[in-house]
């Protein structure tokens, strides 16, 4: 497996707290069976903002950290882009990475709000040859109750990661009945653990697998954590089957009304 999404790399959002936590975090990966991390960090304008080099300069203490442990594991560098009009000048700049230098280029929104203009820079990227893929898409509000925002994202090239611990109930019970939905209807191109701490995802990972390939089959579980994401990092066409609409019953829409507080 390859854990698509993770904040391993210290100090420099909110993931890991330091060069400890981090070998901790490579370690459960390790047992939990991934051979391979790529490390999306957080870039948030004016919160987040700490560049392809620094993150670089990361990257290589982590290496040199393992090798003295006598541990190794394949990393690999991208982001988890905050959503921005200025998404594609802060890749020119080099501020924020696509995944591992490819033409693919993971971002997330707000949780609880649909930007205006999502339409507008999900194309401006097409424009550039970039491929968007939307993190975790289960977990936003406005999804959840509209799901087929999602479809007609697809419909339009942009992939979708889910997070591996939204079966289980992780993020909500909203969260887990939207993934199950997406996962039954094609819509779910990655998987990645999305960690922030250690002792959080991965030690879940037995029971996430075993419930997973309940709903979806171990081929497909294949594909969505191992197949996928190698075609990213090697900056390969994704094929994919064309996705389903969801059809939400009474009881799924009533439970997916959200009101501010």
């Amino acid at each position: 497996m390859i854990d698509f999404h993770t904040h391993i790399l210290p100090n420099i959002d909110d993931g890991s707290r330091g060069m400890e936590e981090t070998i901790h975090l490579i370690k459960e990966a390790k047992q939990a069976g991934f051979e391979a991390i790529v490390a999306t960090s957080h870039y948030m304008e004016g919160y987040y903002e700490t560049d392809v080099s620094g993150r670089e300069i990361w990257i290589n203490a982590i290496y040199q950290k393992l090798q003295e442990e006598e541990s190794d594991i394949p990393l690999y560098l991208g982001n988890e882009i905050y959503f921005s009009e200025n998404m594609i000048s802060l890749l020119e700049d080099e501020k924020a990475s696509t995944i591992n230098d490819t033409s693919y280029v993971l971002f997330e929104m707000p949780l609880n709000i649909e930007p205006l203009n999502l339409y507008h820079v999900v194309y401006e990227m097409m424009q550039y040859k970039l491929v968007p893929i939307l993190a975790h898409p289960e977990r936003y509000t406005f999804v959840q109750q509209d799901p087929e925002l999602i479809y007609d994202l697809i419909e339009r090239g942009v992939l979708m990661q889910a997070n591996y611990a939204s079966i289980l109930g992780y993020y909500g019970s909203k969260a887990q009945v939207i993934v199950r939905k997406f996962l039954e209807n094609n819509m779910i191109h990655f998987f990645g653990t999305d960690v922030h701490r250690a002792n959080t995802i991965y030690p879940k990972m037995p029971q996430i697998l075993e419930k997973l390939t309940q709903i979806i089959g171990k081929q497909k579980l294949e594909e969505l954590s191992n197949t996928n994401p190698r075609l990213v990092l090697q900056n390969k066409r994704i094929d994919f089957k064309q996705p389903n609409k969801i059809e939400l019953t009474l009881k799924e829409k009533m439970m997916m009304k959200w009101k501010r507080k």
